[in-house]
């Protein structure tokens, strides 16, 4: 049984972490980005935002909610990246008109009283 007050911290952080990516989907959409998926859940793990660059890649993209945005490229660590590749080679896969299109990994920060920072092309993947 987990204790109440664990329940609500875990609660709280889900909720934090369903508020921010909204905020990056939005963040997204004003720079001309298409939203293609939220959440996306595969065998291989889960990506927050699948997104398509405006004349560009099918970006893969990690949110991350810091009280410091600055240090938030090197939250996402080896395995993470790594699941979240194979996650987006599933997904690719399955739409081969987005292959075609090319890839890209990319973190959103979001911080308190702060506009959202997109950081490109944070890591490279074989997909």
């Amino acid at each position: 049984m987990v204790p109440e007050e664990l329940k609500t911290g875990r609660q709280a952080a889900h909720q934090r972490g369903h508020r921010s990516e909204s905020i990056a989907a939005l963040w997204l959409r004003l720079k001309g980005y298409r939203i293609l998926a939220r959440r996306l859940k595969t065998r291989a793990g889960e990506i927050d935002l699948v997104a398509a660059a405006p004349f560009g890649p099918v970006c893969f993209i990690e949110v991350k909610a810091r009280s410091d945005a600055r240090a938030v490229a090197e939250s996402v660590l080896a395995g993470q990246q790594t699941r979240i590749a194979r996650a987006a080679s599933l997904y690719l896969a399955s739409r081969p008109h987005l292959s075609q299109r090319g890839s890209r990994f990319d973190i959103v920060a979001i911080a308190p009283r702060a506009l959202p920072v997109h950081h490109r092309d944070v890591w490279r993947a074989d997909i």
